[in-house]
């Protein structure tokens, strides 16, 4: 299997990726020369191929593709295995503990918020905008993990990727989420926040506010190696 390198993810994937040798992240931006849509089936097919190579490049198979959540800007969850399929349909989350899956979620403005167990392994990937902030899907994923894996809220390592922030939106979910986290136990030291701004960058973010829907999808990527 491909080794993967912490310096091929961006460097705000830091904090999870020094904890553990197994454990691989990716945020991938923009991907320059593929046309935007604002069908998103589309833009998604346009996107594929080099999204499959992200997730390659981090070490796992073709044959085992990512798992993606269908985001329908609610607070559901997905418990993911094996047999799971490769498009959990009406949720916004999704956690596992197995070694060897790969964990996906798209997005382009709202928050895809990445959380690690260093006690049990398990791990949680996570879509939050607006109206999945105002349901607490942080909050929510976080107590499943608890109550599948039996996750303690101070051993979680939690990072949020760009996502649109004042003053290019009106709302602040980037706040709303780590309030959120930490009001579920996450300790505030092992909460990170990169900062950065998807509607402020176009040329390395894509941003469906600022491009008028007409837009392309970001990819957070988590799972680890199986041992």
């Amino acid at each position: 299997m491909q080794e993967a390198s912490l310096f091929s993810s961006p460097p705000f994937l830091a904090p999870l990726l020094l904890v553990s040798s197994e454990l691989r992240a990716d945020f991938r931006e923009r991907v320059p020369g593929i046309p935007t849509s604002t069908d998103k089936a589309e833009t998604l097919a346009r996107l594929s191929p080099a999204h499959q190579q992200a997730a390659q490049q981090l070490g796992f198979p073709k044959e085992r593709p990512p798992f993606y959540a269908e985001q329908v800007h609610g607070s559901d969850i997905a418990l993911i295995t094996p047999d799971s399929p490769q498009l959990s349909l009406g949720v916004d989350a999704l956690i596992t503990d197995t070694p060897g899956l790969l964990l996906g979620i798209h997005v382009a403005d709202c928050g895809a918020l990445y959380l690690f167990d260093q006690r049990t392994k398990a791990l949680g990937l996570l879509h939050s905008g607006k109206k999945g902030s105002e349901q607490n899907i942080t909050g929510k994923t976080i107590q499943a993990m608890s109550a599948h894996f039996g996750s303690v809220p101070a051993d979680l390592i939690a990072v949020l990727a760009p996502c649109i922030r004042p003053p290019h939106y009106e709302v602040d979910f980037a706040q709303m989420i780590r309030s959120q986290a930490l009001h579920a136990g996450i300790l505030e030291n092992h909460y990170h926040d990169c900062g950065l701004c998807t509607a402020s960058d176009l040329s390395r973010f894509y941003s469906y506010r600022r491009e008028k829907g007409n837009t392309g999808r970001l990819l957070a990527l988590l799972g680890r190696l199986p041992s």
